[in-house]
């Protein structure tokens, strides 16, 4: 969340922020009740200044007549002094819901736009992938291919579950440990994470777990929701706690489950893999110090971008407009694969990384103490790895031959233990 003070000296900025993100938020319902705490804090000072000069007084040598009249004047103290913090403890709560529907600023670079056809494209490394033949898509080749069952899934499940069967178990595992491989050598702690969280950790780090328009799968009776991503439960590892500077940065690595309920996704662009209910993901995490986080967020983003080079898949890499940032994001990169079987050859994201700067920190409360001895808020950032079910879909779709067998990526043949995946 942004510092209340912040949204106060900086109002019109705040609500033009929140115009180009196309939010719902109130900015100067902030700003009134901030006011109104200040104001009730301060006469709640004032009250508590004159009860401990009336209990001052009462204790000196004083006539049996101005005693009785103390204790009147303190017993309507002790009244108004009640009053007073319940009226404090309402407005605070009311000011902390709605400072927290406020989104983060976002970066002065980021395109404005509503939607993800607004992005800006930045870099381009590859081109689309040209076939002597009609291309198949991934769940025509999944299905010859028998490693991906979506019927059986739908049968046992429901729809946008799936199971990887033969070669497709190994080419999750090896796309796993291929991007493992290349977080461990930079640095980056590994971490299998647990799929579930409390909602207040969801909360923290902006996600909505309950409502029509969450994406959460909530347990019922139990205050906690599957994690949509490993960005949760890495984000709330230090949640409450002090760092050490001198610990910063911290690189963390998570593999996890990824669970989301894709309420009202639907359409040719979320078949097969590209939108499910279930998933496998890497994900990455910073912890760092304000003035770093911009180059740490080029450095997350350059991860990334090897790690689909070194799978020869062509990408682009978007700028990602105001309106398609998410609440916590200062600024977003999306890298996106070409995936030649979607709308007859379309880029679809594949990665994403954000600077959430210190949006998520201040929910969570963690921070660090600087050289100066005061405590202050760190800088969070997050990135994809690997998204498992969208790498495959990748690879399928761009590495297909005319025979309707899939040659792997030379970089996963080391990890997978075979080289081509034949129609059986």
């Amino acid at each position: 969340m942004l510092d209340n003070k912040f949204i106060v000296e900086n109002l019109h900025a705040v609500m033009a922020n929140i115009a180009d993100r196309f939010m719902k938020a109130d900015a100067e319902a902030v700003v009134r009740l901030y006011n109104r705490r200040t104001e009730l804090a301060t006469h709640l000072q004032s009250l508590q200044q004159k009860r401990n000069t009336n209990a001052g007084t009462m204790k000196g040598k004083i006539e049996q007549e101005q005693r009785n009249a103390l204790i009147e004047e303190g017993k309507k103290l002790k009244e108004w002094i009640t009053a007073a913090e319940t009226e404090l403890a309402v407005v605070e709560k009311e000011l902390e819901t709605e400072a927290r529907k406020i989104p983060n600023m976002a970066h002065p670079d980021a395109p404005v736009g509503r939607e993800d056809k607004d992005n800006l494209e930045v870099k381009r490394v590859g081109e689309p992938t040209k076939f002597d033949f009609a291309p198949a898509d991934h769940v025509k080749l999944g299905q010859d291919l028998d490693i991906i069952d979506f019927d059986s899934a739908t049968k046992v499940s429901g729809t946008k579950f799936y199971y990887l069967k033969n070669e497709g178990v190994f080419l999750e595992l090896g796309i796993v440990r291929y991007a493992l491989d290349i977080l461990q050598k930079k640095g980056f702690t590994p971490f299998i994470t647990p799929d579930v969280a409390r909602e207040e950790i969801l909360e923290g780090i902006g996600f909505n777990p309950r409502g029509s328009e969450s994406n959460v799968y909530t347990l019922e009776g139990e205050e906690t929701c599957l994690v949509g991503t490993a960005e949760i439960t890495l984000g709330g590892y230090y949640s409450n706690t002090i760092l050490s500077r001198d610990k910063l940065p911290l690189r963390m690595a998570g593999l996890s489950h990824c669970f989301r309920r894709e309420a009202g996704a639907a359409g040719q662009f979320s078949k097969g893999l590209y939108r499910v209910h279930q998933f496998t993901k890497l994900e990455m995490f910073v912890y760092c110090l304000p003035e770093e986080s911009g180059r740490f967020h080029e450095e997350l983003r350059s991860i990334e971008e090897e790690i689909f080079d070194g799978l020869n898949i062509p990408f682009r890499v978007v700028d990602t407009c105001t309106g398609d940032l998410g609440a916590p994001a200062y600024r977003k990169w999306d890298l996106e694969a070409w995936m030649p079987g979607r709308n007859n050859g379309e880029w679809g994201e594949v990665t994403s990384t954000s600077n959430c700067t210190d949006y998520q920190a201040r929910r969570l409360n963690i921070r660090y103490k600087d050289d100066d001895g005061k405590n202050k808020f760190v800088h969070m950032l997050n990135g994809t790895a690997v998204a498992v079910s969208r790498a495959i879909i990748a690879i399928l779709e761009n590495f297909q031959q005319a025979d309707g067998s899939v040659r792997l990526p030379r970089a996963l043949v080391p990890y997978c233990g075979f080289e081509v995946i034949k129609r059986k």
